[in-house]
């Protein structure tokens, strides 16, 4: 047997404890194991996804210091703490998983340089898809419908004028280079237009060192709509179904399901055809996320954008396709290829982020020791969480304390699901709060159980 291909998961919590299941459990060509490396800082230093690793390595504390500007950032972000992490590990692959530099092409580089597997997409496209501009502009060239918008970067505020006067109100205002609900306003009329310019252009440069913003038409009473793509880039490129992210807070997502709510098989299948299409432009590998914009009055939709990552969400396109992304980026990544068919979906999934946040202070981050956690369980109910009783949950790492998600023949039966399991949940927080009390309320709002939001 040869010996087992060492991963180290540049990530914590929840994600880390996700790719340490699948990593023991994953089977490669010739009987190959893996075995899983836990990256950690300090604070995390008695944390479970620390135990649970076949090995740990720690970072040191939890931020480092930037040599040139003497700025302050993660240790999970810095790529020299990485790189030495990567050799003093000797690592054959790094798994990156959602957040930090998950979809960072420099990273997908560094590993490149040093002969480690990453676990993702090559780094050129990375680089290409990471552009929003450049993204929009490949969309149209493989015949995928784009919202209209400004056809490249606007450098000042007078030049926006001129597009918006094409475009029309109200539209949006993207940074290029843009992530996480950063660098992007929404402009109704033009005398909002010149201040939102202004200060979406501040954020985009703070945020990502790149101020390069377009202008994209607002297309009211959208929904959110998203397709998992996994690709071997050797020719065959599986779309998983497609997901619906419609109900959001400030641009992030609160509730996930797969399928969307209310179906319609032409429009799953147009928008399943045009990921594979940008996918195989670009020579995609491994999983990927293509997002579209739906307009259910026209039944239009919109290219958005491409994640380079495994979403947050994967686990509802997991339970209805039986199916481990994870296992399979590891299968994709050290050179496997896939069966020329996906597996066929059952039934419906929802997600819910049980979150350490505060929403009677506008849903404001709100850390502190566990001293209660109960998560839910029976049929149908999966849940993946990094946080146990007695944890702190540190303020300058993400809230999360589990994702909560239902599975069931049907849409009806999920939700059902999903209310017995937060009914199940109870969470206290010393010093701190949780939504658990939102979400119970958000999954009983008539409009949720009748499937009709929007973003």
């Amino acid at each position: 047997m040869p010996d087992p291909k060492r991963i180290l998961i540049v990530n914590r919590g929840e994600a880390a404890l996700r790719a340490i299941n699948a990593i023991a459990e994953a089977r490669g060509d010739g009987g190959a194991t893996y075995r899983s490396i836990a990256l950690y800082t300090e604070a995390d230093r008695d944390a479970a996804f620390v135990r649970r690793a076949d090995e740990s390595h720690c970072l040191g504390s939890s931020f480092s210091v930037d040599p040139v500007s003497g700025q302050s950032r993660l240790a999970y972000l810095d790529h020299g703490l990485l790189a030495q992490a990567l050799r003093d590990t000797r690592a054959d692959a790094a798994w990156v998983g959602w957040g930090f530099v998950s979809e960072d092409a420099a990273f997908a580089e560094l590993c490149e340089r040093l002969g480690v597997r990453f676990i993702g997409p090559p780094s050129a496209a990375m680089r290409r898809l990471a552009d929003k501009i450049e993204a929009k502009r490949l969309a149209e060239r493989v015949g995928v419908p784009v919202a209209a918008w400004s056809g490249g970067a606007i450098a000042t505020a007078e030049r926006a004028e001129q597009a918006a006067a094409r475009i029309g109100y109200p539209l949006m205002i993207k940074a290029s280079a843009g992530g996480g609900g950063r660098g992007i306003r929404e402009v109704g009329a033009r005398d909002e237009l010149s201040e939102a310019f202004r200060s979406a252009s501040a954020e985009a440069r703070l945020a990502f060192g790149d101020d390069r913003l377009f202008l994209e038409k607002r297309i009211a009473g959208g929904r959110h709509f998203e397709v998992q793509v996994l690709a071997d880039g050797k020719g065959t490129v599986w779309t998983l179904g497609v997901r619906e992210c419609s109900i959001q807070r400030r641009r992030q997502k609160l509730l996930e399901e797969a399928n969307p709510a209310i179906r319609d098989s032409a429009i799953e299948a147009q928008l399943q055809a045009y990921a594979a299409a940008i996918c195989r432009e670009v020579g995609y590998r491994n999983a990927g996320t293509v997002e579209f914009l739906y307009e259910p009055a026209s039944a239009a939709v919109s290219f958005m954008e491409v994640n380079t990552r495994l979403q947050v969400e994967h686990g509802v396109t997991e339970a209805v396709y039986g199916t481990d992304l994870v296992q399979w980026q590891i299968h994709l990544a050290f050179g496997g290829v896939l069966p020329s068919e996906p597996p066929p979906s059952c039934g419906h999934a929802i997600e819910l982020r049980l979150n350490a946040e505060d929403p009677l202070r506008g849903f404001a981050p709100a850390p502190g020791r566990v001293v209660r956690l109960q998560l839910p369980q029976g049929p149908g109910i999966r849940v993946d969480s990094g946080v146990e009783e007695g944890d702190e949950i540190p303020p300058h790492f993400d809230s999360m304390i589990a994702k909560i998600i239902a599975w069931a023949p049907d849409r009806h039966q999920a939700i059902l699901r999903l209310q017995r399991a937060l009914a199940q949940t109870e969470v206290l927080i010393e010093g701190g709060a949780s939504n658990a009390p939102f979400l119970a309320a958000l999954l009983k709002h008539r409009d949720v159980m009748a499937g009709e939001v929007d973003t």
